[in-house]
């Protein structure tokens, strides 16, 4: 190649100049040109800028080209008549061949424009229909309305992956990538300012998280107080028993507090699951004479003997959860020198029989109260005979949710006499004749009488009536998932009953059963309207706890009677009226009408209640509403 047809290159995104033999200048397009429809962007080269600075175009190379090779073919006319066929056909061929090359590149150029115009219009199309344009051409007023969907489409079009750009944020020149990040005013950021803002994004997410987090624990820390009796700001003693909880390792000894706030400081200890060997010794005082533990789920066989190394006065001890308390722990009590006289025991269900029967023979003398629950095991018709045997002081005997006690065992307790609290809770099915035994050998001192759970299923009036006819000092009563005591049995209970009002009342589930037709109760079986109006004239005027939960027979009109607003029940503070079908708007307003010092109203399942009126101060839990399940009254 001659001096006088030099290849003059230039950047990748430019076309290259070449000068043929015949001196005539050619511009090749790159393949990545080609494949891009010459869409070239960015800034030009330094040799493009360069030429034109010189004022040097295609059309005066080609002219300066022409002259030279004219000048030649005249000074050597031999040599240039040599080669003159020669080059002719040189020449032809590459024109012949550039224009075809030109052809393609042409037709491909105007594909991919007519392909990408296309695309625009249709993105022009789409923008029209988006809110962002009906705003914008709300703002802009009388603007045309393909200049704003031009101006949006120019807005939102970024550069394609492989094409340079500079960073929104730190004007770093970088390539842009399929990964590469938007910023917050619409352009592209480089690998570093993408990452930092992606990790500053998460933050605030982070937080954002955290605070609604926050908002709802703390509506829930609300609906708990209120459903606790806390309305409104809390009491100073409240603030400094939840700040010792908060700092409870920090603690050393809780000196000389009242045994109250000590049982206070425990409960929320162990409702937060925070009692561990560490913290136990708080509650472990030589002098104590109580020691009360909620949750014990924590505390190992050793934690648990060191209850009554460290505590030797003690008298009552309750334990919660305490799957640990097993035969080693109540060998050791039986070893020691322990004044007990009341033991309360949830889910030790690890104690063997034989401990059990070495237990009572050792402390059974001094046992006064004796609640034993979630034993499902070792403690059944024997241990009811050893305790008749080994505790003639016991005041207080609670047997609940036990597999193995059945009839026998529960004759065994009409022996205790003296007995003033009696509860059981069994699994097995029982029959009717062991509890009217057992009433009518000790129900004239029973103070507390609760009989609880479906195995109770069968019982009949029976027991009614051996209560009306035995019992004369009971304060609460509990019958519940009762199918075959029928609304009669009820009534004649408290009919003309020589027992005192009653403080507590608990006959939830007292109804009929019958799955082809639940509805339909000829016999009246359950609590109905008639033993509902015995029950609130004998002892409403005492009340103070009343449930009906699930006594769907009790008509309206005996709701209307009994809260009617010529009576009034000036002690009721509690009451659960669930799935009573009856209940309305109505019957509520008369209930709080009538009740002053009510505080929780529970109507889960009241589905005919749509818009009560709840007065200020008083709780209405179960409201069938979009609004929750429980309200707070601000009815003045």
């Amino acid at each position: 190649m001659s001096r006088h047809s030099p290849l003059i290159k230039t950047s990748p995104e430019l076309p290259v100049l070449r000068f043929g033999l015949d001196c005539s200048p050619t511009f090749i397009m790159s393949n990545r040109q080609q494949r891009a429809g010459r869409a070239i962007r960015g800034p030009q080269s330094a040799l493009t800028d360069f030429l034109a600075s010189q004022n040097i175009s295609a059309t005066r190379i080609r002219e300066d080209a022409e002259a030279r090779r004219n000048a030649a073919n005249a000074s050597n006319p031999q040599s240039t008549d040599a080669g003159a066929s020669t080059t002719a056909a040189n020449a032809a061929a590459s024109e012949a061949a550039e224009a075809e090359e030109a052809a393609q590149v042409a037709t491909a150029a105007n594909k991919a424009s007519e392909k990408k115009r296309k695309a625009q219009a249709a993105a022009i199309d789409k923008i029209k229909k988006s809110k962002a344009f009906k705003k914008r051409k709300r703002e802009e007023g009388d603007s045309d309305s393909d200049n704003i969907a031009e101006a949006i489409f120019a807005e939102r079009a970024t550069p394609l992956p492989g094409q340079m750009e500079n960073c929104e944020i730190c004007d770093k020149r970088f390539t842009v990538t399929p990964y590469s990040r938007a910023g917050p005013g619409g352009g592209l950021l480089c690998n570093k300012c993408g990452k930092d803002l992606a990790q500053d994004n998460k933050d605030v997410q982070g937080q954002k998280k955290k605070k609604v987090a926050a908002r709802g624990a703390a509506r829930r820390q609300v609906a708990s107080n209120r459903l606790d009796g806390v309305i409104g700001s809390k009491s100073l003693m409240t603030m400094c028993i939840q700040t010792l909880v908060n700092n409870i390792d920090l603690a050393d000894d809780l000196g000389d507090m009242p045994a109250q706030i000590v049982d206070r400081v425990a409960r929320q200890v162990s409702k937060r699951r925070i009692l561990t060997p560490i913290s136990l010794n708080l509650f472990l005082q030589s002098g104590y004479e109580d020691v009360t533990i909620y949750d014990a789920a924590r505390l190992g066989s050793d934690d648990l003997i060191r209850i009554f190394q460290m505590v030797p006065k003690l008298k009552n001890l309750k334990l919660k959860n305490a799957i640990q308390f097993k035969d080693e722990v109540m060998n050791y009590l039986i070893t020691r020198q322990t004044p007990l006289e009341s033991l309360y025991l949830h889910g030790s269900n690890l104690v063997s029989e034989e401990s059990w029967n070495k237990f009572l023979v050792a402390k059974g003398k001094n046992l006064k109260s004796l609640r034993v629950y979630f034993t499902d095991k070792h403690v059944g018709n024997n241990f009811t005979a050893k305790v008749k045997e080994t505790c003639p002081g016991l005041k207080c005997l609670k047997v609940a949710h036990n597999q193995q006690v059945t009839d026998e065992g529960i004759e065994h307790i009409a022996a205790i006499e003296g007995l003033e609290q009696l509860s059981i809770q069994l699994i097995k099915p029982t029959s009717t004749e062991p509890y009217v035994k057992v009433i009518n050998s000790i129900g004239k001192s029973l103070r507390t009488l609760s009989l609880t759970g479906e195995s109770l299923s069968d019982l009949d009036d029976r027991v009614l009536d051996a209560i009306h006819d035995n019992c004369t000092s009971l304060r609460k009563l509990r019958i519940t998932h009762s199918e075959i005591m029928t609304d009669a049995g009820f009534t004649r209970l408290f009919k003309d009953w020589a027992n005192k009002p009653l403080t507590f009342i608990d006959f939830e589930k007292c109804r009929h059963i019958d799955s082809a037709k639940p509805r339909e109760n000829a016999h009246l079986n359950g609590l109905c309207s008639d033993g509902f109006r015995a029950l609130m004239n004998h002892s409403g005027k005492a009340l103070k706890h009343l449930n009906v939960h699930a006594c769907r027979h009790i008509k309206r009109e005996a709701f209307e009677d009994v809260f009617s607003l010529d009576k009034e029940y000036p002690e009721l503070e509690n009451m659960e009226i669930s799935f009573c079908e009856e209940v309305t708007d109505f019957i509520v307003g008369c209930i709080f009408r009538t009740c002053p010092k009510l505080k929780n109203l529970n109507v889960f399942g009241c589905m005919k209640l749509k818009e009560v009126k709840v007065p200020k101060g008083k709780i209405l839990v179960g409201m069938p509403n979009a609004m929750g399940m429980e309200i707070e009254g601000t009815e003045d």
